[in-house]
């Protein structure tokens, strides 16, 4: 089959399953898309829950509804291509972008946002109130889609998922390795980082919709041995890479949106073993939703898969895992409870 790379004080059995989770973190090299680090003081130094204050320096808008913002903080930790970061929004919300600058640059990162007017806000707050001056609180970051060594890569990037594969690029280039970039979009005018691309020439093709319809996939049908396939975009353009690569080709995603998981949505009850309180989760809302009303204060963030801060301990049942951040071996005794869900009528958690 194809390989797709798609707190408090705790006492009692909650701090040995914290630990226990640390250390997988700590020993797991495998892990594929964004390894969070493994303890709450990594070798680096760098708490990945500590918020760093950057300053914003610049602000353009590359394409339209695309907001470029570079930052700067002598604390920024390094980086490589494929990472993210997280950002604190002044109204406190916490949202994830790919870094998109040049990781050699010290102390400086840069991320780009896509104006999303039907979403959840955070883009829309961005576009308003993040201006040159201002600071902004980020995260270290995490990369779980990492850049494999290879002599040749086939790269495919759907509108604002140009952000994670320009660095890729970038460095690949800079190895000497054979690549290709396949990047479609709206339109030329909302596609971002065009005049940069055009210096690569024709290892560079642009697909914008109203010129040249969907992009043409045929070429990843018979890569080059050895290439490798990274592809950043909307859902439908993944599931059409996956299905235009041989099944013996690498395809590396990242995903925007977590995971769909299985298509029926029941409901089930969640055990809140500490609280003695059972939870009904009613099949159109998540188990963070229903488990806030006993527990306002249960921590949350990103309500996407992607953050982790809504990690818990399940005690009993199994678990439908619907998100893009957990190991396998996390998955064995935890879930996030933002997206994923009950495969039984059941769950019992440690909450």
């Amino acid at each position: 089959m194809r390989r797709t790379t798609a707190i408090s004080a705790l006492a009692g059995g909650a701090a040995l399953w914290l630990a226990k989770r640390a250390i997988g973190r700590r020993i797991d090299a495998g892990s594929p898309l964004w390894p969070l680090p493994a303890l709450e003081t990594p070798v680096s130094g760098y708490s990945p829950r500590r918020w760093i204050p950057a300053l914003i320096v610049s602000r353009e808008e590359p394409a339209q509804g695309v907001l470029s913002l570079v930052l700067e903080s002598p604390e920024l930790p390094e980086w490589t291509p494929g990472a993210h970061v997280d950002v604190q929004l002044p109204s406190g919300l916490v949202r994830q972008y790919s870094l998109c600058g040049d990781p050699s640059a010290k102390g400086r990162y840069t991320i780009a946002v896509r104006l999303v007017e039907d979403g959840r806000g955070g883009s829309r707050e961005a576009h308003a109130q993040l201006v040159e001056g201002a600071e902004l609180p980020v995260r270290p970051p995490r990369n779980r889609f990492p850049l494999e060594p290879a002599d040749s890569y086939a790269f495919v990037a759907g509108g604002i998922g140009i952000t994670p594969i320009l660095p890729m690029l970038r460095a690949a280039d800079a190895r000497g390795a054979s690549w290709t970039l396949l990047y479609g979009g709206r339109s030329r005018a909302s596609m971002p980082f065009l005049a940069e691309l055009a210096s690569y020439g024709d290892r560079v093709t642009i697909a914008a919709q109203d010129e040249s319809g969907l992009p043409d996939l045929a070429r990843l049908s018979a890569p080059a041995p050895g290439t490798l396939v990274y592809c950043c975009g909307p859902a439908p353009l993944m599931a059409a890479v996956q299905a235009a690569v041989p099944e013996s080709v690498p395809v590396h995603l990242e995903r925007f949106a977590p995971a769909t998981g299985s298509a029926d949505a029941r409901p089930f009850t969640v055990e809140l073993q500490r609280s003695g309180r059972l939870v009904e989760v009613a099949a159109e809302e998540s188990a963070l939703t229903a488990v806030r009303r006993e527990l306002p204060n249960t921590p949350y963030s990103c309500e996407q898969g992607f953050c982790g801060t809504c990690q818990h301990q399940v005690l009993s049942g199994a678990v439908d895992h619907r998100d893009t951040l957990l190991t396998d071996g996390e998955r064995e005794d935890s879930m996030l409870l933002c997206v994923s869900r009950a495969a039984t009528d059941h769950l019992v958690l440690d909450l």
